[in-house]
């Protein structure tokens, strides 16, 4: 009998309970932009770099099906045994994941048909090598599909943030911002430059637009996406003796905005690229 026609969920396991619910909001956006665009053909070969916990990863292994084979790799090992668990409770066989990095994958030339990032090549150490490993693993023809925040991303975070450690006078801690916000979000320029180095073609982008909305600075600064994601690469800007005051007086300029306003709200802009291997 089909598969399909079998299924019988314990919904009091409470490992398929911890993975029916599995989908970061914050990817989501993202992800759904990149599924968009991807061009479905039986029997591909598709590469997920930076695959997190497994989104978009698991979604585009279901909706491709079987005939086709999708691996996915991240240096982050438990992130990996998560992805595992979710394919075990969801009984998906088409999918591979290795603890490996972009700039130096193990899979011969020319291994892919597909390959797709959603956010996660602008966490890499050394983001133009990776992008000539994508290259090199890619097929002649093959789709290659990035999604990216922009530097634009909570860019009323960071005006704060710049005005309050200007008023400290930490010029340094400024500088370490900036430098922090391009390592992470280069500009689309320079992606695209990367790419034509890497032998991509026909390169389309799309700039897409959402927002985070708080009700007050301590819903923003507690929220997880904030707290776990965002507020070390802050703190780590500041200098420990000052990290206090500085933080304090965000609050500050935060929750006066949010008398002012009745919200605060994030921008977040983001890239969607599209293109061809030559």
């Amino acid at each position: 009998m089909k598969k399909y026609l079998t299924a019988d969920p314990d919904i009091e396991d409470r490992d398929f309970v911890s993975c029916i619910d599995e989908l970061p909001l914050w990817s989501a956006p993202f992800g759904l932009s990149l599924l968009e665009k991807i061009e479905m053909k039986a029997g591909l070969r598709v590469l997920d770099v930076g695959c997190g916990l497994g989104f978009p990863l698991i979604e585009i292994a279901q909706r491709l099906g079987n005939s086709c084979k999708v691996t996915g790799i991240d240096p982050w090992e438990t992130a990996l045994d998560r992805i595992r668990l979710k394919l075990e409770q969801n009984t998906i066989t088409n999918v591979e994941v290795l603890n490996t990095r972009a700039e130096s994958m193990p899979f011969a030339n020319a291994s892919f048909d597909l390959i797709v990032s959603n956010n996660g090549l602008n966490n890499v150490q050394d983001l133009d090598q990776a992008f000539q490993e994508c290259s090199r693993v890619a097929a002649q023809g093959a789709q290659f599909v990035i999604v990216q925040n922009l530097d634009g991303t909570m860019i009323e975070f960071y005006s704060l943030f710049e005005k309050v450690l200007a008023g400290k006078q930490l010029s340094g801690a400024t500088d370490a911002m900036k430098r922090h916000i391009y390592q992470k979000r280069r500009p689309v320029g320079e992606i695209v430059e990367m790419l034509e180095k890497g032998r991509f073609g026909n390169i389309v982008t799309e700039e897409h637009l959402f927002y985070l909305r708080f009700l007050d600075a301590s819903a923003f600064f507690n929220h997880s996406l904030i707290r776990f994601w965002f507020c070390d690469s802050w703190k780590n800007l500041v200098k420990p003796e000052f990290q206090e005051e500085v933080f304090t007086l965000l609050e500050f300029e935060l929750n006066r905005i949010a008398a002012e306003k009745g919200e605060i709200r994030m921008s977040v802009p983001y890239v969607v690229m599209d293109c061809r291997k030559m």
